[in-house]
């Protein structure tokens, strides 16, 4: 068992340099408009502090956006209206940057002209190390198969799709370290339960900051601890919830203040009308959803919950509901979501593998665990 470990490492640690090699060649000019605005978020925090967050195009006075812009050869370059993912905010009279601030913070921690690939790099470093943890947890050879099927596929998944939107790397370690957490405090049977799920609740909040839909990655956490102490009626499951509640809405903070500053309200959305229209399922979303390997992970995670429901009791159970949950909502969101990328479902994806990931080896490593000291004969 521990050569095969030692070998699946080395494994996961080829895919980990083939991928920073591939990261390593990457361009921060690919043309993409969503790039530009993101890096222009880095640039105002680099340029202003915490005062970044104000991104009204009137600041632009060093002319970044507009060289950028000039760089991918976007003819309107000097079209205030026709700036992309920028959207005209009525109660500020401001054009402000679109998307929370969480992806331009991440890129802001590096040099200016080198921030995608040493951002992608400790994303992928990131789910790499969590990788090693999930196979050193495994304790009997089909464990060890999951924890290696499983940490390939993460890994490639930092690749593609993640190379779609820098706004993925950062919320795939968000999801990561969430879902080892909700392992850990619903499986492990730890005694610091209540600190856990604040920890789980700060990181979600935070990964709203990445992307506002992660907000939905909530869902599942809101309606378990709701119904926990509808159920209970204790001072436990209320001071659960409320911490969770609280912690989620200190971890979205940057983004409130952000909606506040550009567009006049923390609730105020600074998206365009494409993002806020009125959901509706649409055919061809559905179909495009459905042929996409962000489909095959949504089903996976929800044939796997299914599994923890059915084949385990208690504290199993308690991880199969919360996950469902979380599935069904974040289903029916996106699948209403006027608006198809190749990206949408991966975190809600990645929360609930990684989360039932670690599940399933906890719970397999103590049926293991009984099952050889049941075998092994009594010591005289």
């Amino acid at each position: 068992m521990k050569l095969v470990k030692w070998l699946c490492g080395v494994g996961f640690l080829m895919v980990l340099a083939s991928n920073i090699w591939t990261i390593s060649r990457w361009s921060e000019g690919r043309g993409v408009y969503d790039d530009v605005c993101y890096l222009r978020q880095a640039h105002l925090f680099q340029q202003f502090g915490l005062d970044g967050l104000n991104t009204d195009i009137k600041r632009d006075d060093d002319h970044y956006l507009a060289n950028k812009l000039k760089e991918i050869r976007y003819p309107e370059w000097n079209v205030v209206s026709r700036i992309p993912c920028h959207m005209w905010m009525a109660k500020t009279n401001k054009y402000a940057i679109q998307y929370p601030p969480g992806t331009g913070f991440a890129l802001a921690l590096f040099p200016a002209g080198f921030q995608v690939i040493p951002l992608y790099a400790a994303a992928n470093l990131m789910i790499f190390g969590f990788a090693l943890l999930a196979l050193y947890r495994a304790r009997e050879p089909a464990s060890v198969a999951l924890a290696a099927v499983f940490g390939l596929a993460a890994l490639y998944l930092m690749i593609n799709p993640a190379k779609a939107s820098y706004s993925v790397p950062p919320t795939m370690m968000a999801c990561a370290l969430a879902g080892w957490l909700t392992a850990k405090a619903f499986v492990d049977g730890s005694r610091h339960r209540l600190v856990l799920i604040t920890l789980i609740g700060l990181l979600i909040g935070l990964a709203v900051n990445f992307r506002l839909p992660n907000l939905f990655l909530a869902a599942g956490y809101c309606l378990y601890l709701a119904g926990a102490f509808l159920l209970a009626r204790n001072r436990e499951t209320f001071l659960q919830g409320a911490a969770f509640g609280v912690a989620c809405l200190i971890g979205m903070a940057p983004t409130l203040i952000s909606n506040a500053i550009n567009a006049g309200s923390p609730l105020s959305t600074t998206y365009g009308p494409d993002d806020v229209v009125s959901p509706g399922l649409n055919a061809g979303i559905l179909w495009r959803y459905f042929i996409d390997v962000q489909f095959t992970l949504l089903a996976i995670a929800a044939a796997w919950t299914t599994w923890l429901w059915r084949f385990n009791q208690g504290r199993g159970r308690q991880v199969a509901i919360l996950l469902a949950v979380n599935l069904v909502v974040n289903l029916i969101f996106f699948m209403t979501h006027p608006v198809f990328t190749p990206y949408y479902i991966i975190p809600i994806d990645m929360f609930s593998l990684w989360t039932l990931l670690f599940a399933t080896l906890k719970l397999r490593g103590e049926a293991a665990a009984d099952r050889s000291g049941v075998l092994q004969p009594a010591k005289a």
